[in-house]
């Protein structure tokens, strides 16, 4: 399933947190999105108390995913992916806002995450949504050539609760 950016306001669309039986989809989702993707012990070992881990579905199809870690009153974005098929559909925004709107509402001030520097189509969504780049992670990433750095990325979000 395809999605343009205009047809994806007019669809059934939601997010809902993910569960165990969700995993084997969200396995294949991640298989084909990266060229280093998580080991799935790696995506069981995050379904504990301290993290978020929420499925964006079409038509009640997953087709994307992010895993947040609450650490104080910080939600660390540590992944956040949408199909193949689907990217560039507003997707990945609509995800990201879910998740910012959660964050704050659970108390947070404030959502960080890294970002490869050679990955400008996600940089660029998340400064538009906000984020400011606040350093660099030398080395951060796998690549095929060695390793890549990472551009550190935050945004403060207000909280309902302060």
């Amino acid at each position: 399933m395809t999605v343009s950016y205009r047809a994806v306001e007019s669809l059934e669309r939601r997010v809902r947190p993910l569960c165990e039986e969700d995993l084997a989809e969200v396995l294949e989702i991640e298989r084909t999105g990266y060229s280093f993707p998580w080991a799935e012990a790696v995506f069981r070992d995050c379904f504990r108390p301290s993290y978020r881990l929420w499925g964006v579905f079409i038509l009640g199809r997953l087709v994307g995913y992010a895993v947040v870690a609450y650490m104080v009153d910080e939600a660390h974005l540590l992944n956040l992916c949408i199909s193949r098929q689907n990217r560039r559909s507003g997707l990945a925004r609509y995800l990201l806002r879910h998740l910012v709107c959660e964050a704050a509402s659970d108390g947070m001030a404030q959502v960080l995450l890294e970002v490869r520097v050679g990955n400008q189509a996600a940089a660029d969504l998340y400064l538009a949504e906000g984020f400011a780049e606040i350093g660099r992670r030398p080395g951060y990433y796998p690549s095929s050539s060695g390793r890549e750095d990472a551009r550190v990325l935050s945004l403060s979000v207000a909280s309902p609760r302060r």
